[in-house]
């Protein structure tokens, strides 16, 4: 079958860099397509914007870049096309609670179709062509909790839950879908599947068993949901949960708990840290005491100790420093507010959501940043009297490290007694 993808112009804020090329679940977006898609695929055309399509008469899969999917979903839409024998375009009901919650708000790229939303995935039989029938393939949603609201934060009590998909597609149009395909699709999505495994197949649920008892452990701690790569070193009082993935040449260090999580190659987690159902992209380092709750690392950050980060992106090449708080709740009840596609801000249908942090950011000490906000790539943020608090996004522009030098930016940390400090900049 041939392969032919669309490429998506469109930017990503604050990366400034295309879908495509974002790690999601720590793997390049288009090489996570290409490795599901290679047992379907003898070869591939990629075309520009505005490129015409192939004349062929060969069966074709024709997908734009920046759309997320994993396994199941791509599995069961290619079946059930081939089933058909007719050009088909992918698309979802209204009605379908995972892509009515997570897909399409802050979403550009569906194309509204009566009680239809059509997506940029197509299946021909014969070459492409005008025409195709939508297809549906439901996400099979399942209520997964993940937080509980107290009396006194909002008027709607107990607890909250994610629509979480057995099978997932979403189109990369806002850093909260690079969010949403992480820690919802992903971790979450992830430990979804494995319990619906775990209820529907008892020679898997006789194996994991068998694992736990044969290792003297506690059943989400066994080989069996916790895979380690090669050359790892692991402290004997971490605590690892699964189902989570730990790469090769990882260092884990005394009392770091992790509970679903994937963890890449070359990742440092010295004493203390805390991850829950984020991911850790390749060459991460944790120092100590850091905590990460379904938060994104891209590969060669680093985040430093006492540090709070919840429902985050963080972009490659950054540096977050010590004492940093992300909130992700807004305490007057309001809706959280995110910028879509097309850098508008609209309603994120998020009643928590953390911040977004570009690529080669460097963050200073003791900064707290609101729900939603964006640092974009390349700034550079230092706590002062002016600014401790970030309530709105930082872009270049306002970036700390313009006009000043070394010795300038020295002497507004350190100003001597008696002398005024540069003004802020």
């Amino acid at each position: 079958m041939l392969k032919i993808i669309l490429q998506s112009s469109q930017s990503i804020a604050p990366f400034n860099e295309r879908a495509r090329d974002l790690r999601i679940l720590n793997k390049p977006l288009w090489l996570h397509q290409r490795d599901l898609l290679a047992p379907y695929i003898t070869r591939e055309v990629e075309l520009p914007q505005g490129a015409r399509m192939p004349q062929t008469n060969e069966p074709c899969l024709v997908f734009r870049d920046n759309l997320y999917f994993d396994e199941d979903y791509i599995k069961a839409f290619i079946t059930e096309a081939k089933k058909r024998d007719k050009p088909s375009r992918a698309a979802f009901s209204i009605n379908d609670a995972a892509f009515t919650e997570h897909c399409l708000p802050l979403s550009t790229s569906y194309i509204p179709a009566g009680d239809l939303y059509l997506t940029d995935l197509w299946y021909y039989p014969d070459g492409p062509q005008p025409a195709a029938e939508p297809l549906v393939i439901d996400m099979e949603a399942r209520d997964l909790g993940y937080y509980h609201i107290p009396t006194y934060m909002a008027s709607e009590k107990g607890d909250l839950v994610y629509k979480v998909p057995l099978r997932s597609l979403i189109s990369i149009d806002s850093w909260v879908h690079v969010f949403i395909a992480d820690s919802v699709f992903g971790m979450f999505g992830k430990a979804a599947r494995e319990l619906k495994r775990f209820d529907m197949d008892p020679v898997y649920k006789l194996g994991v068993l068998g694992s736990a008892l044969y290792e003297g452990k506690q059943v989400l701690s066994c080989s069996k949901l916790v895979q380690v790569g090669r050359n790892c070193v692991i402290d004997p009082s971490a605590v690892i949960h699964g189902p989570t993935v730990i790469g090769d040449n990882v260092t884990i260090g005394a009392g770091v708990v992790i509970d679903n999580c994937i963890i890449g190659d070359h990742v440092n987690i010295s004493q203390g840290n805390q991850i829950l159902l984020s991911v850790v992209g390749d060459g991460t380092f944790l120092p100590f005491q850091a905590s990460l709750f379904m938060t994104t690392l891209m590969e060669h950050s680093m985040v430093a100790q006492l540090t709070c980060l919840q429902m985050c992106v963080v972009g490659r090449n950054s540096f977050v420093g010590a004492g940093n708080i992300f909130t992700d709740f807004n305490l007057l009840s309001a809706d959280i507010k995110a910028r879509d596609g097309a850098g508008k801000l609209k309603p994120s249908n998020r009643p928590v959501l953390g911040s977004c942090i570009g690529h080669n950011v460097r963050i200073g000490s003791g900064l707290i940043i609101y729900p939603a906000r964006m640092i974009e790539s390349d700034v550079v943020l230092v706590a002062s009297k002016e600014r401790r608090v970030i309530d709105k996004d930082v872009y270049f522009e306002d970036s700390d490290h313009h006009g000043l030098n070394a010795a300038n930016l020295h002497r507004r940390l350190y100003p001597r007694p008696g002398e005024r400090t540069v003004e802020s900049w």
